[in-house]
């Protein structure tokens, strides 16, 4: 049950990923400079982000089946979309269609956790999930881009929009929102007799300090990790480090790998240690430090550079804590809305920097082209990724008045 969702969810975080690997590509074929280009890999945030509270709310009402089912058959539609664009408008309709799509699986799969599984295993399935996610972020990178010099960028994304339509026929078949439909105990409290108002429950999520805590939080810590590694971290190394496409994505694709990995670690040491807080804010502080050297240092040793990408991976996976945060504060009837709220803030980080960082690059652009596509000098990543560090230290700050939660349910 859990898995098939966490497939749609790896499918999400390829098609999100997908466009730093073929920036060359879609800034070549449809004349884009790079606050372009930034905009048209944003407008999958835009609708995933405009989704994530709809989504917690429709799980919580309609159940997971229906929501993750009619997701990825209308990310199929989207997929194909784009895959076909003749112009600019078409295809950013498509990355559209997509995030508004994949936004509700994480959402979904939360809600199938809270069912399907012990309460104190929580926080290790949100580590899975994520590792799930960045197996598809990975599978964009280096495979991804030795399809797209075979086979072209079309043509990949074409079948892409095939597997996702098969995959939404295997979830509406296969997937049961409680174990109580397959005769087993569920782990979920009662349903409430009738849902509030969706409003009211919306207000009622937020009304927990550490919910909106975490939903500013959360977007400035994944944030830098969804921008570099989804968008401006393959140009960044390929022109400053003289590093080809498919090096760069390789690298870009460590720091994925590693977030993956020291998810699930990080989830089951703090369920094991009845702690949340704590190993929220170390990560957050740790990736703060290792953004400042990987991003306004110059010239790094190229060893140098990948330790610090796979370290600030690891650091950055603490963000996964901050759902358990959510969950537990919450009403536990509005799971699937908490949930909504918190993925909601996660992914704010990448709608707001890729645009962002875009903007400032076209801002400090020297003038310099490579076969026909702008070059940015190191100075212009500087002052754009700078926009990133300032969200993070904010972060920090906001950081000392979450309350923990000692792994309980606290409403």
């Amino acid at each position: 049950m859990w898995g098939l969702g966490a497939a749609f969810y790896l499918i999400g975080f390829y098609q999100r990923v997908a466009p730093a690997v073929i920036t060359r590509e879609l800034m070549s074929e449809f004349a884009l400079g790079a606050a372009a280009l930034g905009n048209l890999a944003a407008f999958y945030y835009y609708s995933y982000v405009a989704m994530q509270i709809p989504a917690g709310v429709l799980a919580d009402r309609w159940g997971s089946r229906r929501v993750l089912a009619a997701g990825a058959a209308i990310a199929a539609a989207g997929t194909l979309l784009f895959a076909l664009a003749p112009g600019y408008a078409a295809a950013a309709l498509g990355r559209l269609l997509i995030g508004g799509a994949v936004g509700v699986a994480f959402v979904a799969m939360l809600k199938l956790a809270g069912h399907w599984f012990a309460p104190t295993r929580f926080a290790m399935l949100s580590g899975l999930a994520l590792a799930c996610g960045i197996l598809g972020a990975v599978s964009a990178g280096v495979p991804l881009r030795l399809l797209v010099d075979a086979f072209g960028w079309r043509n990949v994304l074409g079948v892409s929009a095939a597997v996702t339509g098969l995959l939404a026929m295997v979830i509406w078949l296969a997937v049961r929102d409680d174990p109580a439909e397959r005769g087993f105990a569920s782990y979920a409290p009662a349903p409430p007799a009738r849902h509030a108002p969706i409003l009211d429950s919306i207000r009622q999520a937020f009304a927990a300090r550490n919910v909106w805590l975490v939903f500013l939080i959360s977007g400035a810590v994944s944030g830098p990790a969804l921008t570099f590694g989804g968008l401006w971290g393959v140009p960044f190394l390929s022109t400053h480090y003289g590093l080809t496409t498919s090096q760069a994505s390789m690298i870009t694709s460590l720091l994925l790998v590693c977030w993956a990995v020291a998810g699930p670690i990080v989830g089951a040491l703090s369920d094991r240690l009845r702690r949340r807080k704590p190993l929220y804010a170390l990560g957050a502080v740790l990736a703060a430090a290792g953004w400042c050297f990987v991003l306004l240092v110059p010239g790094l040793p190229l060893p140098l550079l990948v330790a610090l990408l796979g370290f600030i991976g690891c650091a950055s996976s603490a963000v996964l804590v901050g759902f358990a945060i959510v969950k537990e504060s919450a009403p536990a009837a509005l799971a699937g809305t908490a949930g909504g709220v918190a993925n909601m803030g996660n992914m704010l980080g990448g709608m707001i920097m890729q645009p962002a960082v875009g903007w400032v690059l076209d801002r400090r652009w020297a003038g310099t082209f490579a076969n026909g596509v702008r070059v940015y000098d190191f100075d212009a990543y500087r002052a754009g990724f700078t926009l990133m560090l300032a969200w993070l230290a904010a972060a920090l700050v906001l950081l000392v008045f979450v309350r923990e939660t000692h792994c309980r349910q606290t409403q």
